[in-house]
């Protein structure tokens, strides 16, 4: 899915240039929950924006699916945003004036879906995150959850293969949060999603396969205790079998949460004429096939920190990394904006 070689991205910052990224390397397997921590400003977001091909590095290789996203003219860019990519951020980045509706039928316009599949195919999408009784209300209607729902809609109506989350949970309360992850979480294994999620919350961090670490503009990542890959496949095993039995109530690390609504088995409009309708990428109908891939999974782990501490780096592979003077780097999370019709 992701090959990135020697990414790294440089901004300029008066007379100086602040190092975001440095050198990093990753590879993301498709179907596989990344999650990445580390401290403010120390280049998880900006990760995060050239993995969605909403920034360039300043060198380096960023191969998604085979291509080379920094190689790419912008409108091929941008092309391959609005096909295989959904993001959700944590401020939302609703449009006040639209409703629920228009809102998820805005990542379908750049596709040309006509008019009509575009309404249906939202209504499908927000049924399927709970709001089905919420498609004309405007974001100030809703609340701090609904609007993520919103966003989570709005992510996914256009049927990518990755979802990039920025903190999609850091606007919300406690109970909120974990109704929202468990969504995604959700959402992640009906569909057989890629999801890259940047968080600072450890407990919602544990729940997914990887943890990568950021730190001064270099990723590194968690080593898993003995046995955990061991407990974490029986884990899931036996999560798969209750699925299987029509009694699952998702993966180890769930406690707590609300249970998620199930999705739509598709968003496409069933019986639909218009070859406007199949402008996004092909929905795969049989979920059951789409299992992720069988990856070290940190969420059964007893993992001893509660925050993250600079020491979380001991095992990164990163050893001697000093301050660099990136405490004042701000990330911008700001999503590009495109014009927007409705018929």
């Amino acid at each position: 899915m992701y090959q990135l070689s020697g990414v790294t991205k440089n901004y300029s910052k008066g007379r100086s240039t602040v190092a975001a990224l440095c050198g990093v390397d990753l590879v993301v397997s498709g179907g596989e929950w990344l999650a990445v921590q580390g401290p403010t400003g120390h280049g998880k977001s900006t990760l995060l924006q050239i993995l969605g091909g909403l920034d360039r590095p300043s060198a380096g290789i960023v191969e998604f699916d085979g291509r080379d996203l920094a190689q790419l003219r912008e409108a091929e860019v941008t092309k391959v945003r609005a096909q295989s990519i959904g993001f959700v951020f944590q401020t939302f980045n609703l449009v006040p004036t639209l409703s629920a509706q228009e809102n998820v039928e805005a990542a379908l316009v750049p596709l040309r879906v006509s008019p009509d599949a575009r309404r249906q195919r939202a209504v499908i999408a927000l049924e399927a995150v709970g709001l089905g009784d919420r498609l004309r209300h405007v974001p100030g209607e809703l609340s701090g959850g609904q609007q993520q729902r919103v966003a989570i809609a709005r992510a996914l109506v256009k049927e990518p293969k990755v979802l990039l989350a920025d903190e999609p949970t850091g606007n919300l309360d406690e109970d909120t949060r974990d109704e929202i992850i468990g969504l995604l979480e959700t959402m992640w294994r009906e569909r057989g999603l890629t999801m890259v999620l940047v968080t600072h919350d450890s407990s919602i961090a544990r729940r997914a396969q990887r943890i990568g670490v950021m730190k001064n503009g270099r990723l590194g990542f968690r080593q898993p205790r003995p046995g955990q890959a061991a407990r974490a496949q029986a884990t899931r095993a036996q999560a798969t079998r209750a699925q299987a039995a029509g009694t699952g109530t998702g993966p180890a690390g769930s406690a707590g949460a609300e249970t998620a609504p199930s999705p739509a088995p598709a968003l496409n409009p069933a019986g639909g004429s218009s070859p406007d309708a199949q402008a996004g990428p092909p929905w795969v109908s049989d979920h059951s096939a789409l299992q992720p891939p069988d990856l070290p999974d940190p969420q059964a782990a007893d993992l001893e920190d509660s925050d993250l501490e600079d020491s979380d780096l001991e095992d990164s592979g990163l050893p001697g990394l000093e301050h660099s003077g990136l405490s004042d780097f701000e990330d911008d999370d700001s999503e590009p904006a495109d014009t927007i019709t409705f018929d």
